[in-house]
């Protein structure tokens, strides 16, 4: 299925209609059945907010806790192949490659520490052999503490001086990118990290400049930075044009909901344009770094992320 356009210029009714297609697409049907649903009557606004209320009854399994805490639920084999073929069918698994030949910016989004490295290294690959970037490598993340878990996955890699997910990302942007020190480098380190924020440029010989950003939260009493904050706070950064072509790195569990947030706090205010890839894993560059473990928890979960997303970008269409 496919997801909203993200090509520069795509109007609110295209966007909106591109919403539909996703939600009322007949594999997300076919899930909220599966799972004793009936589908939600009423325009879309109305079918978003009970798919989100539906989600968060049925497919929430973090419940407020990070990713790698989430629990893992279990169906009976019949319902597995349903999730993992509706997975796919919504374009959560499969990687594709960038639209374009050439961009403005190439956005790289945090995450887990060996996502950091994955993506970090995918990005590499796409500036040297895939996507020309005119303006600059960005990539976001912020001072979430690493979990003990990526700290030893960190340090059998031979990276021993991380601490946080910007501090994985440095590293992985040092590896992929044949870099040693920033040649810029500032911040504020505030009251709490939730309000801290710190940029590091670098300039890899032949290649655009890498900026690594840490972001501030929008609700630092709440909650850590998430990806709106970071796409917000690069947005602030850069001189974001209208009509700039923005590739977005992320891995493909994560491309629809990750698509929509960046419509959302950047298409759509700026008049940018968004094409967001995962991370291909047959890359060879990317032999040896740690893989992800992808179950029909992680899969349902993610598909709730892009439900809520497309109904915070629904929301922003409706007010504009």
């Amino acid at each position: 299925m496919a997801l909203p356009g993200g090509a520069a210029g795509t109007a609110g009714g295209q966007l909106a209609a591109g919403i539909r297609g996703w939600v009322e697409s007949p594999p997300l049907r076919a899930l909220v059945e599966r799972f004793g649903g009936d589908w939600p009557a009423g325009d879309l606004s109305a079918v978003l907010a009970a798919l989100d209320e539906f989600s968060a009854r049925h497919w929430d399994f973090r419940a407020g806790r990070e990713r790698p805490e989430a629990r893992e639920p279990a169906f009976d084999p019949a319902t597995v192949r349903l999730v993992l073929d509706s997975a796919e069918a919504l374009g959560l698994v499969r990687a594709a490659p960038p639209a374009l030949p050439r961009y403005a910016h190439l956005l790289v989004l945090g995450g887990l520490a060996h996502a950091c490295l994955r993506r970090t290294a995918y990005a590499a690959h796409l500036a040297r052999a895939v996507a020309g970037v005119s303006g600059e490598v960005a990539v976001l993340g912020s001072f979430r503490a690493l979990s003990p878990a990526e700290s030893g996955m960190l340090a059998d890699a031979g990276m021993t001086d991380c601490a946080t997910e910007v501090d994985a990302l440095d590293a992985g942007v040092r590896a992929a990118f044949g870099v040693t020190a920033p040649d810029e480098e500032i911040g504020e380190d505030a009251d709490h990290p939730h309000r801290a924020w710190s940029s590091r440029t670098y300039h890899p010989a032949g290649l655009p400049p890498v900026r690594v950003l840490a972001a501030p939260s929008s609700e630092p009493d709440r909650r850590r930075a998430h990806t709106a904050d970071t796409q917000r706070f690069w947005a602030e950064h850069v001189r974001l044009c209208a009509g700039d072509p923005v590739l977005m790195v992320t891995a493909p569990i994560y491309v629809p909901f990750q698509h929509c947030d960046a419509l959302r706090t950047l298409a759509v205010p700026y008049g940018c344009g968004i094409d967001t890839v995962g991370v291909d894993p047959a890359l060879a560059a990317l032999a040896g770094l740690p893989e992800p473990t992808l179950t029909p928890g992680r899969y349902l979960q993610e598909i709730r992320s892009a439900i809520r997303s497309m109904r915070n970008l629904h929301g922003v269409l409706a007010s504009s």
